[in-house]
């Protein structure tokens, strides 16, 4: 039997499309993707572009950083091969499209565009670094992709040069959208942003409809964040002595952690849904509708310390939403339906003084969710300024360019 280090790129490349079909495949609500995409992905090479980066590494269902900072983080990247796939799929490109990309990365997701949209469309990538822009021109050159225009340059101000675009897709974490995005999508046009608002970023299909943008896509995913001026709008916290549980907000958020004192050290009060749940079904809707409807929402991250410490319940995963209020916390929680069945019941952990009415608040998100947990929401950005009264909405996420609303 050949080993995986003498297998040929083509067929790890296969097998790469193969197993991005089957984790989609295993996961509820995840619709196929586009055999358009998925023959792109395995005609082009992955592996020129992430060369210190061995073979099967190159084909592996990860991402491959490409440059970190001093500290240790991730500075860029080449994405999780079923993340850009999917953010492709999102994108519908079309023969003839001109396409903005912010972050170029390795060149990787720039190749897979211009294989998209063809030799009548354009391709435009841009990114803040020149170390990455000369290594993704480098690596375009040498694949055969000389066409692709390769920009240095500050995202947030896109590439009028070659605007209007019809396809915009942004590969870095922006936390708001700028301006310069808008203005340089065409009208009816697509943008895929892996935006972030209350702990969680999702890969958000927004389509242009005059002064505004409307999603009609979006999924669970994380990138590096994206810096610049507006971008920095999360903060985090940590909840405990130990540093165990670490809290993180947007700042537009009425939420003080100091507020929250030894929050751990008060008496937890349990909240359950009613609701259960399989071990392959998702729980990132119920997230979701946190945002929509809950203006306290936010994330906790605590790991097995923080378990053993007696901090957070053993049954939750290392990141899951919370809801703050003033003095208390609640976050959401599961518990085992019956010995020997893998069927968990959905509820909420709350502390302090309305520990147990952010549970419920919790708790009827979960009743929410659970009719059609497969639903995806319809969500709205509005330039900055926009009047409420044009909106319609009570429950508004306010970022520096962006007005966000999330609606079932």
């Amino acid at each position: 039997m050949t080993s995986d280090q003498t297998r040929s790129p083509e067929e790890l490349r296969a097998e790469m499309v193969d197993r991005i079909i089957a984790n989609r495949q295993a996961i509820a609500g995840l619709h196929p993707l586009s055999e358009r995409v998925l023959a792109t992905m395995r005609r082009v090479p992955r592996h020129p572009f992430v060369p210190d980066a061995d073979l099967v590494q190159a084909y592996a269902e990860e991402a491959v950083i490409t440059k970190r900072a001093a500290d240790g983080a991730a500075l860029s990247c080449a994405s999780v091969p079923g993340v850009v796939a999917m953010m492709l799929d999102q994108l519908n490109v079309q023969p003839g499209d001109h396409i903005l990309e912010i972050g170029a990365g390795t060149g990787y997701n720039a190749a897979l565009l211009a294989e998209l949209t063809g030799p009548t469309g354009q391709v435009t990538t841009v990114d803040i670094d020149p170390e990455v822009t000369t290594h993704a021109r480098q690596a375009l050159d040498a694949a055969g992709y000389e066409r692709v225009q390769v920009v240095t340059g500050d995202g947030r101000f896109g590439a009028p040069e070659r605007a209007p675009y019809q396809r915009l897709i942004v590969t870095v974490g922006p936390w708001d959208l700028p301006p310069a995005w808008w203005h340089q999508l065409a009208q009816d046009g697509r943008m895929v942003v892996p935006l972030r608002w209350r702990g969680q970023a999702r890969a958000v299909a927004f389509v242009r409809r005059g002064d505004r943008l409307e999603s009609d896509a979006e999924e669970l995913c994380g990138f590096v964040p994206m810096l610049g001026d507006g971008q920095d709008g999360e903060r985090s916290a940590t909840l405990d002595p130990g540093g165990l549980v670490t809290m993180t907000w947007d700042v537009d958020q009425d939420i003080d952690p100091k507020a929250l004192g030894d929050i751990f050290d008060q008496p937890r009060q349990n909240v359950w849904s009613g609701e259960s749940v399989g071990p392959m079904e998702s729980l990132d809707g119920i997230w979701l509708r946190l945002t929509a409807s809950t203006p306290g929402t936010c994330r906790l991250v605590a790991g097995q310390a923080a378990v053993d410490a007696g901090l957070r319940d053993a049954v939750m995963p290392a990141r899951y939403p919370a809801v703050v209020q003033g003095e208390s916390l609640a976050y959401l929680t599961l518990r085992s339906v019956s010995e020997g069945e893998r069927r968990w019941e959905l509820g909420a952990s709350g502390h302090g003084p309305r520990g147990a009415d952010l549970a419920e608040q919790i708790c009827d998100q979960i009743r929410a969710w659970s009719p059609d947990r497969t639903i995806h929401p319809t969500i709205v950005a509005y330039p900055a300024g926009t009047p409420t009264a044009e909106i319609g909405s009570s429950h508004i996420i306010d970022k520096p360019h962006t007005r966000l609303v999330v609606r079932f």
